[in-house]
C-alpha cells in the first residue's frame, strides 16, 4: 500500500495591507490613551512590512518595537510571556546574547497567526510595557475581526 502524501493547505501571507491596518490600529489605540509609540510589523521571514514612529515618541521606541516583533516571531510567543524565561534562573537565560540579531523580552510583541500558522509579528514600543502589549493586542483583534 502506498502512503498518501499529506496535503497542506496554503495560508495567505501577511500582506502590506494587513501590516498597515495593524500599524494604524495600534497607533489609534495609543493616541486615544495619550501615548506616543512606534509600531513595527514583520512578515514570517522577519522582514519589515510596515513601520511608523509617532513624531513625539522617543527615538529608541523604533528599535524596541522592531526587536519586540522579532522576538515574538522567532519564539512564536507574546514577549510579555517570555520575560521570566530570561531571568538568571530561567531556561532561556543566555538566549538574548546567543543570536546575531538581538531579542527583547519586554511586553509589546505579539506573533500574528492565520489559520493556525505563524505569518508575522507586531511590536509596539514607547509606552509602558503593559500599554504596548495592549496596543498590539488591540491591533491584532482588529485584523482578526476583518478576516
Amino acid at each position: 500500500m502506498t502512503a498518501t502524501p499529506s496535503r497542506r493547505t496554503a495560508v495567505a501571507p501577511l500582506t502590506t495591507e494587513d501590516a498597515e491596518l495593524l500599524v494604524g490600529a495600534a497607533h489609534a489605540a495609543a493616541e486615544e490613551a495619550g501615548a506616543t509609540v512606534s509600531v513595527s510589523v514583520l512578515d514570517a521571514g522577519g522582514h519589515l512590512l510596515a513601520f511608523r514612529r509617532d513624531d513625539r515618541a522617543v527615538l529608541i521606541s523604533g528599535e524596541t518595537s522592531t526587536r519586540k516583533a522579532f522576538t515574538a516571531l522567532q519564539l512564536d510567543a507574546p514577549t510579555a510571556d517570555l520575560a521570566d524565561a530570561v531571568r538568571p534562573d530561567g531556561p532561556f537565560h543566555t538566549l538574548p546574547t546567543a543570536l546575531d540579531r538581538p531579542l527583547l523580552f519586554i511586553a509589546g510583541g505579539l506573533p500574528v497567526h492565520r489559520d493556525g500558522r505563524l505569518v508575522g509579528a507586531i511590536g509596539v514600543g514607547g509606552g509602558a510595557p503593559a500599554q504596548d502589549h495592549a496596543f498590539a493586542a488591540g491591533a491584532l483583534d482588529t485584523l482578526n475581526a476583518l478576516r
